[in-house]
């Protein structure tokens, strides 16, 4: 696996580097994995059919909207796929691995994709495959502002509230939870 680890960058930058990182990925047919956070946006998945309030950027992952921001945490996985649904067990296990480590109550919910505790979302994740790679990934909320987080609904879902790892007690850097993200994610790939 090789790890690309970019710190904050601006979100479109970002997308066309994604791109660039996935062209490669076609060609050397290893796996990619992209570190990153960015500057203050909402995202919105090309599916998505409500407005929002907010400003927000259109982008070729499914889901709804997301809100990514200083302190989150994002890994981009420009991955070998052959099956995108046990590529996806396996990213959900890798972060199940770090969620059973630092917070047991975070529990992954099949129907409305994330993880959450309760009625609290502590990370989204939204994928899209193209020739065998995937793209996009998964947005982890370590120490974000979340008077920021909170103008939209996660995913746009009646009743759910941003939270993050700070706010739930977990007291890790972003650089301490890559590192721990990084080997439980080739743990589960290899």
């Amino acid at each position: 696996m090789i790890i690309h680890n970019w710190g904050e960058i601006e979100y479109s930058k970002g997308r066309e580097m994604m791109q660039a990182v996935h062209s490669k990925a076609l060609k050397d047919k290893k796996n990619h994995l992209i570190l990153c956070s960015h500057p203050n946006v909402f995202t919105v998945g090309y599916d998505e059919k409500a407005s929002f309030y907010v400003d927000t950027v259109k982008c070729d992952r499914g889901g709804s909207i997301t809100c990514h921001s200083p302190g989150q945490n994002i890994y981009y996985f420009c991955f070998q796929v052959k099956s995108p649904a046990f590529f996806y067990k396996r990213v959900i296990d890798s972060f199940g691995k770090f969620f059973n480590k630092y917070l047991p109550s975070v529990q992954f919910d099949k129907k409305n994709p994330g993880f959450y505790i309760g009625k609290r979302k502590i990370a989204s994740l939204g994928f899209r495959y193209s020739q065998g790679v995937s793209l996009h990934g998964v947005a982890l909320n370590v120490n974000v502002d979340l008077n920021f987080h909170s103008q939209v609904n996660p995913c746009n879902l009646s009743g759910i509230v941003p939270t993050s790892l700070k706010n739930e007690g977990i007291f890790l850097t972003q650089n301490e939870v890559n590192k721990e993200m990084v080997n439980f994610i080739k743990e589960s790939f290899i």
